[in-house]
């Protein structure tokens, strides 16, 4: 399943979405309505919404085909009688809470309450998920505690002649750090990207596919003594070649990036110097002197030899890579190569 939630974290979910599908994704995940209607009947693959489901979107939801998750006993009879009003049957999986402690049945009360969904006359139990809050640290009990958890109601629920034909809890931590986790569906999002977790394992060896470009718009020789940016927080000390780059927190470059950060022109590191404003960034081009207006600066990806990642933002920013890639702005062009 590839999760393209939040417009697909921000970088377009159609466009995405058809990438994806065309290279073997079997279904798509989203996390609520508005996103699920976007995409569904739209690639020939099952649509399915992960998160929870507001009883007023349940119509909608029933009518448009969308597999509808089941967080608990009250949403499933809700489901089934709109799925009977409609002449429907409705295909839905229940999501269990193994200890995220957000959404789901509660894994101590899940085999009661599945024995009562199963009898709903309007639902097909295709699926049944959990999700890790820790599989980014392959030694962390919790995960471990989780697994034993969702695999003991399993059990339990085959003992009583309950399987479901989907079964999954991996998310893309989990596929890199829980192969015992993959059961037969796995649900993968920030690893689309070729981005991970700043911590823990990476078996996969992903590359990035994601790139953050703009153009310098000024290069000018600015004297030692003179303050750069709101606030005046750096003073060259020296003359200095300073150059101006149209990208600032509004597209998405972090705050925290001011007089910390890089970007690569001509294959150089040209250090952010002053703070990050809503349009604008200041870099020493002292280092690069063959620059020009209208070079390429890269903000994210490759430049030569040099590289600067959606992890390296995210260390500056002290976030996760999530943080970074949902940040980036609206008025950023989406390119798809």
């Amino acid at each position: 399943m590839a999760v393209l939630k939040a417009n697909a974290y921000g970088l377009g979910a159609v466009a995405v979405g058809e990438a994806l599908v065309a290279a073997g994704a079997d279904r798509l995940g989203v996390a609520e309505l508005k996103e699920a209607a976007q995409l569904v009947n739209r690639f020939g693959v099952p649509v399915q919404i992960i998160g929870g489901l507001l009883a007023k979107e349940i119509p909608e939801c029933v009518r448009l085909g969308v597999v509808c998750p089941v967080p608990d006993l009250v949403t499933a009879k809700a489901v089934s009688r709109e799925a009977k009003k409609q002449g429907r049957k409705v295909t839905v999986h229940i999501k269990v809470d193994t200890g995220m402690g957000r959404l789901g049945i509660p894994y101590f009360n899940a085999f009661k309450e599945i024995k009562e969904i199963r009898k709903l006359s309007g639902l097909v139990l295709e699926g049944i998920y959990s999700h890790f809050p820790n599989a980014n640290n392959p030694m962390h009990s919790k995960s471990k505690e989780q697994l034993g958890l969702f695999r003991t109601l399993l059990r339990q629920l085959e003992v009583e002649g309950i399987v479901f034909p989907l079964v999954h809890m991996a998310n893309s931590d989990g596929i890199n750090n829980y192969p015992e986790s993959y059961f037969n569906l796995v649900r993968t999002g920030i690893n689309l990207y070729g981005v991970f977790d700043l911590n823990g394992l990476r078996s996969y060896p992903l590359s990035p596919s994601l790139s953050l470009k703009t153009t310098l718009i000024a290069k000018r020789r600015l004297p030692a003594g003179f303050t750069i940016g709101y606030g005046g927080t750096h003073t060259l000390f020296k003359d200095t070649w300073v150059g101006t780059v149209p990208a600032g927190y509004a597209d998405g470059v972090p705050l925290a990036a001011s007089n910390s950060g890089q970007v690569l022109v001509r294959g150089k590191a040209c250090q952010i110097i002053g703070r990050v404003s809503m349009d604008y960034l200041t870099i020493d081009l002292n280092g690069c002197p063959a620059s020009a207006v209208g070079d390429e600066v890269v903000l994210v990806g490759k430049s030569g030899k040099e590289e600067i990642t959606i992890e390296d933002w995210a260390r500056i920013k002290q976030t996760h890579p999530y943080d970074i890639i949902c940040s980036l702005g609206n008025r950023v062009e989406r390119v798809y190569l």
